[in-house]
């Protein structure tokens, strides 16, 4: 397993699509899954961060065009992802000059191949709009305020330990948790993350920063993650704000700013399910 990278390539392919509605080719590309995206959940399976990472790595390369950037990005955790090869397929759901939805799929490899993640994006046509520029989400505490570490004893382990830290406000603090982090290795080997790659390769770490609930005796899974995406952010460091809500049936919403070092770039929720554990 490579020390460098979250994934490593194997090749790609065009397949036709009669399963879905479009006119593109379905894109198949397969990786295989380094230690690095280990969970904290359970070994066997990968933690959200990285597979959302490389969901949006497919959709930004989905019939790529200079004139569109991703706007809005859903990623469904539709079951454990394994440690293991996987295909991730990629088509133009609803092509469209202004507005297009671009779907990618991660699959299992071997027998009984399944669905495991799903991404789907709206991509719109970009313009000029520097005059009419508004942030409603004041910056983030700089890092210079904050102090170094990670998630603690019982979270350090697989992907978590990739990233440098550098809290603001920590985990269960009264108020919003907040950090900034950044990944050390490579997404893809031999590839350099592009800005939204980066973004989303820290993005599934919010319901961890904005949880009031001790992991020894909770756990906190989330099964989606939802991101706008105003504008693309800048620099290797990725800032995130957040806090989760849980309500009286075991189910909980994590609500955040995502954070360049300029500003504010976008907000996160997730659906978390809650449960105590035995």
């Amino acid at each position: 397993m490579s020390s460098e990278s979250y994934y490593v390539p194997l090749g790609l392919e065009a397949l036709s699509a009669p399963e879905v509605d479009s006119d593109q080719k379905i894109t198949v590309e397969r990786f295989d899954s380094t230690d690095l995206t280990i969970s904290v959940w359970a070994e066997t399976m990968q933690h959200g961060a990285p597979p959302s990472a490389l969901l949006v790595r497919a959709l930004e390369r989905c019939a790529p065009r200079d004139d569109v950037r991703l706007t809005r990005v859903v990623v469904e955790i539709l079951g454990p992802i394994p440690i293991a090869e996987l295909e991730v397929r990629s088509w133009v759901q609803r092509p469209g000059r202004r507005v297009e939805l671009v779907v990618a799929e991660l699959w299992t490899v071997g027998d009984r191949p399944r669905a495991v993640a799903r991404g789907s994006a709206w991509r719109m046509e970009t313009v000029d709009t520097s005059d009419a520029v508004h942030v409603v989400d004041p910056p983030l505490e700089p890092r210079s305020t904050g102090r170094d570490g990670t998630f603690g004893e019982a979270w350090n382990s697989g992907y978590l330990t990739t990233l440098d830290w550098r809290w603001i406000a920590e985990m269960g603090c009264e108020g919003p948790g907040k950090l900034w982090a950044k990944p050390r290795p490579a997404l893809v080997l031999g590839e350099t993350m592009t800005p939204l790659e980066r973004l989303f390769s820290i993005a599934d770490i919010a319901n961890g920063v904005g949880s009031k609930l001790d992991p020894a005796d909770w756990t906190f899974l989330n099964t989606d993650l939802t991101v706008h995406i105003f504008r693309v952010p800048e620099g290797d460091w990725v800032g995130v704000s957040s806090e989760t809500s849980i309500g009286p049936d075991g189910v909980g919403m994590c609500a955040g700013v995502l954070y360049d070092e300029t500003g504010a770039v976008g907000r996160i929720a997730q659906t978390v399910q809650v449960r105590a554990r035995p």
